[in-house]
């Protein structure tokens, strides 16, 4: 028998709500699942410690990418396999695994569909699933906060995003597999591990989340001229035929700044820093996925 348990972000909203995640789990034979709460994604690690020593072998995870991260990163190489229902803004991860903006059908596929072993990145000590990054990617993230995710939802990346292109780009290094592959001025830089990241681009199209290695990509624009030139290219899922983006891929990234900037993991600001350790975890995590996951 498999012990399922729940943890929910409760200022995250989807459908009928927790509610309705109970009544839909009742008719699914789950009338009783180990229930946990928290009011901001930072605070899941410790439930998610919780659920797993309490035995819960399926952990339905109710958010958006901040906390779906929070515990992929508290719960990988244990044994407990993590379902989605996505009550976030974004969704990324939910969305390149094929799993809908819907309770019902997402239980279904917790419940019944596919266990995938997925890949992690691994940025200064804390993994991701989706992305992480430096620069405009991390300021648009930090001006957005939960305040203004709730009320402008999508379009709210959109204003945070035109309010930071005018920022003065930074110097940076990178190494790929211990190998010098950029060094020059840029706007961002982006490490991904699904193709579908920032806003919904496609920056990755050929990344998958269980192929063994990650995608990083610098973006060089400047300007708003820049800028609308490189998302065309972006939007097209073309990001090559940019001259202002460049695309690697590697197992180990070694990113340093001339100077400290803010950065974020799936959606989540972070500390600013100058100096980024990038790693990949193999098959770090279980998660069940719909049938069009990517």
């Amino acid at each position: 028998m498999t012990s399922v348990a729940v943890l929910a972000h409760t200022g995250k909203s989807l459908g009928g709500g927790l509610p309705e995640l109970r009544d839909v789990l009742a008719r699914e034979g789950v009338d009783a699942p180990l229930w946990y709460e928290v009011p901001k994604s930072k605070k899941a690690p410790k439930k998610v410690k919780e659920a797993v020593a309490d035995g819960a072998d399926l952990l339905f995870v109710w958010g958006g990418d901040g906390m779906v991260q929070r515990c992929i990163d508290a719960v990988a190489t244990t044994s407990t396999t993590i379902a989605i229902v996505p009550a976030g803004t974004a969704n990324l991860l939910a969305k390149n695994l094929g799993i809908p903006e819907d309770i019902e059908r997402a239980v279904h596929i917790g419940l019944h569909g596919s266990r995938r072993m997925l890949d992690v990145g691994v940025m200064n000590g804390e993994r991701f699933a989706v992305m992480a990054g430096a620069g405009l990617d991390a300021l648009m993230i930090r001006d957005m906060g939960d305040g203004l995710k709730g009320r402008a939802g999508k379009l709210g990346y959109v204003w945070a995003g035109a309010k930071n292109l005018g920022e003065q780009r930074f110097v940076m290094k990178v190494r790929v597999d211990g190998r010098r592959w950029f060094s020059g001025k840029a706007s961002c830089v982006l490490v991904g591990n699904v193709g579908t990241v920032l806003g919904g681009l496609s920056l990755f199209p050929h990344a998958l989340p269980d192929d063994g290695k990650l995608e990083i990509g610098v973006v060089t624009a400047k300007g708003l001229l820049d800028w609308a030139r490189t998302l065309r290219r972006l939007v097209m899922s073309r990001p090559e035929r940019s001259p202002f983006v460049h695309v690697s891929s590697g197992r180990t990234f070694d990113i340093r700044l001339d100077r400290k900037r803010p950065y974020e993991l799936d959606g989540g600001d972070r500390t600013s820093k100058k100096r980024f350790r990038v790693s990949i975890e193999p098959a770090a995590v279980a998660i069940c996925v719909g049938g069009d996951a990517s």
